[in-house]
């Protein structure tokens, strides 16, 4: 699926502030490797429906596993042994006796000392691998599991690692179980460790995945193949939120534009965003924040939430408005499935010129079926010019007043808004006063 870095910004997927974030609020990594893992994969939503459900598979499968997963292997583990490869350590005796190990700690300290703590942190990893490959093969793996169940069990086959496993967990190494396992691991297991790694990170990262479904109570939608843009959500809310408010959106071919209005700090961002966050997720094969979702696969998502001007160009805010709008419709115009969600449209104009250029581009945009759209706005007069699109539904989220002051609902309602509150909100926090105290 394709997403733009503007589109990353808007949804916050990845952020300066991690935060603020969907990669922090999903991270539950236990390595800095499963973490960069983890990073990639969500940097990667899938483009067909079996690599979605193979990946649903996957964390589902983990899932089952959590209770289980294996705490010997931890960050600090695998820092440690990254150290030991990357240290230059003086050659160790191939068959070390009690003088000539004796001799080597006494003669080569430091080196000693780092080997001495790497077999600990070695043994750790390894058992922890075995117990890795034990849980992920089950009978109803899929094939990506059981070729790294096989993997490990191939690279943790020799019989100085064997060894090692079979170590009891408090056991104690003496000075020649240190040098003859520390040869072995330094001179002659490194390519073995960075495949064992790779996978680790790899299993880390779904181990997040599964995680954070658990967490989050997160449920993993239903793809419908189907040549047709559809999106059935109900309960999606927005997972960066502590005390989120669901919503009930349907988007299909017989009403694939969704006209969205209501006053500022009503929601319509916030749940623009939240169907933009929710859609991204499931193509990854990723649980989703909401109750149910179904869906069709998506060939891209695309937004207009968060434009900025460039100041370094000369590029001014509404000029950056309309060449979104622009690179917008020439990617979409390719007869693929779009998610456009585009949020308060031209606000860098003075309000004739918004809603004139709103108009033009509603009309435009409506004729493109294989697509679904939600646009918000504040300019509610652009209601009546549409109204005559039958595939255009109306949508608005209510604010009322009581006891002076605004209340959101924060609920979807049919309809076209006609609040009007900046006056009000000017007035309430004391600005007209001010002003008028000049």
């Amino acid at each position: 699926m394709q997403v733009d870095n503007t589109t990353y910004k808007d949804l916050s997927i990845f952020n300066t502030e991690e935060s603020f974030s969907v990669f922090h609020k999903l991270n539950f990594t236990q390595s800095n490797g499963g973490k960069e893992w983890l990073r990639y994969m969500m940097s990667e939503p899938f483009d067909t429906l079996d690599k979605i459900r193979d990946n649903q598979k996957i964390i589902q499968l983990i899932g089952s596993c959590l209770d289980n997963w294996p705490n010997t292997i931890t960050n600090g583990t695998m820092i440690m042994l990254e150290r030991f490869y990357e240290s230059p350590v003086d050659p160790i005796p191939r068959s070390p006796d009690i003088v000539s190990a004796f001799l080597y700690k006494l003669l080569h300290s430091h080196d000693y000392r780092l080997t001495r703590f790497s077999v600990k942190h070695f043994s750790d990893f390894i058992k922890g691998m075995v117990k890795l490959a034990d849980l992920i093969t089950q009978p109803e793996s899929p094939v990506k599991l059981q070729l790294f169940s096989s993997q490990i069990r191939a690279l943790l086959s020799r019989r100085e690692l064997q060894d090692l496993v079979n170590k009891k967990p408090d056991a104690i190494f003496s000075l020649k179980e240190n040098l003859y396992f520390g040869r072995f691991l330094y001179f002659s297991f490194k390519a073995q460790f960075r495949e064992l790694t790779e996978i680790y990170y790899q299993l880390d990262a779904w181990y997040s995945m599964a995680m954070a479904v658990r967490k989050y109570k997160l449920s993993f939608p239903e793809f419908i193949d189907s040549e047709e843009p559809i999106i059935q959500a109900e309960k999606i809310y927005h997972i960066l939120l502590p005390e989120p408010i669901s919503y009930d959106i349907i988007l299909s071919p017989q009403s694939h534009f969704l006209f969205l209005t209501g006053a500022n700090m009503s929601g319509k961002s916030t749940f623009i965003k939240s169907l933009g966050v929710s859609v991204y997720l499931a193509h990854l094969g990723m649980g989703v924040p909401a109750a149910r979702l179904q869906l069709s696969l998506f060939d891209g998502i695309l937004t207009n939430i968060n434009v900025e001007d460039n100041i370094v160009k000369g590029e001014s805010y509404f000029f950056n408005e309309v060449q979104r709008i622009k690179n917008t419709i020439l990617t979409i115009n390719n007869g693929r499935k779009w998610l456009v969600l585009i949020d308060e449209l031209f606000k860098g104009t003075n309000i004739q010129d918004a809603m004139r250029c709103s108009l033009a581009v509603i009309e435009g945009l409506v004729k493109i079926q294989n697509s679904l759209f939600v646009l918000s706005t504040h300019l509610y007069e652009i209601g009546d010019e549409i109204r005559t699109y039958p595939s255009i539904s109306f949508k608005y989220f209510e604010t009322s007043i009581q006891n002076d002051k605004l209340h959101f609902s924060y609920q979807l309602k049919d309809g076209i808004s006609n609040d009007r509150f900046g006056y009000f909100i000017l007035k309430t926090e004391k600005v007209v006063d001010l002003l008028e105290s000049l």
